[in-house]
């Protein structure tokens, strides 16, 4: 049997099981992955100077996604409904990259074309209720990124002017006026006392310009003190959840697949244990899981929970720091989830909340397998190898 027949028969098992093909679909991953990767390196502009983990961002959670939508029967719709995934790449990009909008933009038509050509590849057919949920979720990705990729380097730019125009008027202000009296008659000592104010106002100004030139750097603000070392992260993801079935007995499940990398292992035990208190607080008494593995030198900790979803009002603020949500029957998010986001960025990565009706709650802990190159180097030891 030729290609060609092998391509036809494998459509129409398709067509007579659509689960089949559902899970056809989720095997392309690596493939689309792979060959997205190739093509964005060769024609995106800045990308090919990208480190893998960078590069790859939040697109298996994409992929993924966008997967569930082609699914019969999944309540998702498209790959960005229920999930601030898209918005959360956008957000990485302006804190890792030095694109420009048009750059997301090409990257998720790269991805379309190559979603294509690897399905075509796999002998699968992609219908026109597909196309509809490939191009819908494209539009939105596209929409949702660029949208959080401008606020990010609006903050900033606001950040920037705030700091003009207010913090570093008083200095400015002191070594005018020290300047003024210079030049009326004054005894000595005075004109070594308003020296001395010139000197002391001008090096204060000049660290809050210093701190301005970090901020193009960390455009969320202070990253967090990280003391990097090589380990398994699954043991340390079963003990955390050990700890909770003590107290709540099979309440937490563990699977996935063992991942080694470079991390700060109090900063991924501290968010974890916030991500599973997080889980219990609002989980309904659902049980929870804990999902490990590594995707193109990514590590992806998914929790998640099958309780109440959390309102799209409040999946756009709950990272924000003391936010308190009033109707809730938990009191508030407290800083638990803002310090999830601080660990996951410090580390070069990100946390994405997937969250509907139908399928639960799911935060997604998306960092690089090794964070050495994104992280000081005073901040970790120096490797042997």
């Amino acid at each position: 049997m030729n290609i060609a027949t092998d391509h036809q028969a494998d459509r129409q098992a398709g067509a007579r099981h659509p689960l089949q093909r559902a899970q056809r679909i989720f095997a392309m991953r690596d493939a689309v992955l792979g060959v997205w990767e190739q093509r964005v390196r060769a024609s995106v502009r800045g990308a090919d100077q990208l480190l893998k983990p960078i590069l790859t961002n939040t697109l298996p959670a994409f992929f993924d996604n966008l997967a569930e939508a082609l699914t019969p029967g999944h309540p998702r719709e498209n790959a960005a409904s229920n999930s601030n995934v898209p918005a959360v790449h956008g957000n990485e990009r302006a804190r890792m990259t030095n694109y420009g909008p048009e750059q997301v933009i090409q990257e998720y038509q790269i991805f379309r074309d190559c979603f294509a050509a690897v399905a075509h590849e796999s002998g699968i057919t992609l219908r026109s209720k597909d196309w509809h949920v490939i191009n819908e979720s494209i539009d939105v990705g596209i929409c949702e990124s660029i949208r959080e990729f401008t606020n990010m380097h609006e903050a900033f730019r606001r950040r920037i002017a705030a700091g003009l125009s207010h913090d570093m008027r008083n200095p400015l202000a002191v070594i005018s006026t020290s300047a003024q009296l210079l030049l009326r008659p004054v005894d000595p000592e005075r004109v070594v006392l308003l020296a001395h104010k010139i000197a002391e106002h001008s090096k204060r100004l000049d660290s809050m310009i210093e701190e301005l030139l970090d901020s193009l750097s960390y455009h969320q603000g202070q990253r967090l003190p990280l003391a990097l070392s090589q380990f398994d992260v699954l043991p340390l993801v079963h003990a955390v959840a050990s700890q909770v079935n003590l107290q709540l007995p099979d309440k937490c499940q563990v699977n996935g697949q063992p991942v080694v990398g470079w991390w700060c292992e109090n900063s991924l035990r501290r968010a974890l244990e916030n991500l599973l208190g997080n889980a219990i607080k609002y989980g309904d008494d659902a049980p929870i899981s804990v999902h490990v593995e590594a995707v193109h030198e990514r590590l992806i900790m998914t929790v998640h929970n099958g309780g109440q979803a959390i309102a799209p009002e409040q999946a756009e603020r709950i990272f924000d720091y003391l936010r308190r949500e009033n109707d809730s029957p938990a009191p508030g998010w407290g800083i638990g989830l803002p310090f999830v986001q601080n660990v996951a960025e410090s580390h070069g990565g990100s946390i994405a909340v997937d969250s509907a009706p139908e399928t639960g709650t799911s935060f997604i802990f998306d960092v690089p397998v090794d964070c050495r190159p994104f992280v000081q180097p005073a901040d970790f030891p120096k490797s042997d190898s």
